[in-house]
């Protein structure tokens, strides 16, 4: 048994070192000020950057449901392949994730630009040019573009469980391909929905690197104020850290909400 334990000695310090101690720095910061003394005043100058909260989840949300419309037909279709086509297809799906992340952002703006490469090939069938980069619209995209494979593996490990007998038992009692993706797939497939619906909304709504990349200055987002407060001319560590803080809080609530309805389907599908 001591055994054991010493062998999560390691780990144990590791998430004290980059986990717990970074954390209560962060809730220090967030309730002192520049003297030390304690105070209220970071977390209420966080009215004035609701806007950019709101903007933030609003385009995390848009992200999500793109990806899951996508990821779900594709894993679907990746789940009921053969098993070779299996391996193949999840290879593809992971494929763009072994390519470094800037170099992945970078490459949408090449595409995106007035003089990209999109604009080019409209403008030899003569329409265009159309103002793609800068805009909210390519900022979803970048977040729909990187974080799919998150919602993808996730369906795709619970979908390939799921016995055909059971599809083909619901057919044969009179359901059609509408109900048995209402009553059969989607409830069988609850969990994966809702570990890809967490694994791509909270990246996307922390994100800064494809805002600041593929949205410019006017589509700032609260990992782009965030990163303002630490870094250049505005530096604030106290209310950068008000505003990670409140952020992480609000990731929490919604992680719980989402494990809470998960765990709410299965005790039903239990029953």
């Amino acid at each position: 048994m001591k055994g054991k334990r010493s062998m999560a000695l390691p780990y144990v310090v590791w998430s004290i070192a980059f986990v717990v101690i970074p954390l209560l720095l962060v809730v220090y910061f967030a309730f002192t000020d520049k003297n030390g003394a304690f105070t209220f005043d970071n977390l209420s100058k966080i009215v004035h950057y609701l806007p950019i909260f709101a903007k933030s989840i609003n385009l995390a949300l848009i992200a999500t449901i793109i990806s899951f419309l996508i990821g779900y037909p594709l894993a679907y279709c990746i789940a009921r392949s053969r098993t070779h086509v299996q391996r193949n297809l999840i290879l593809l799906v992971m494929l763009p994730m072994w390519m470094n992340f800037l170099l992945r952002t970078y490459g949408w703006m090449t595409l995106l630009e007035n003089e990209g490469i999109i604009n080019k090939l409209l403008g030899m069938i003569g329409l265009g040019p159309f103002e793609m980069i800068n805009t909210q619209g390519a900022v979803v995209l970048g977040m729909v573009y990187n974080y799919l494979p998150f919602m993808v593996l996730p369906l795709y490990s619970i979908l390939v469980k799921i016995d055909r007998s059971v599809i083909e038992a619901a057919q044969d009692l009179g359901a059609n391909r509408f109900q048995v993706l209402c009553k059969v797939l989607f409830p069988l497939s609850m969990p994966g929905i809702v570990s890809g619906v967490t694994m791509v909304f909270v990246p996307s709504v922390s994100t800064f690197i494809i805002s600041r990349m593929l949205g410019g200055g006017g589509n700032m987002l609260i990992g782009d104020l965030i990163e303002t407060q630490f870094l250049g001319g505005s530096y604030n560590p106290y209310l950068g850290s008000a505003l990670s803080l409140v952020l992480m809080v609000v990731m929490l609530l919604i992680m719980t909400v989402m494990n809470a309805f998960d765990e709410d389907d299965m005790e039903g599908m239990l029953v």
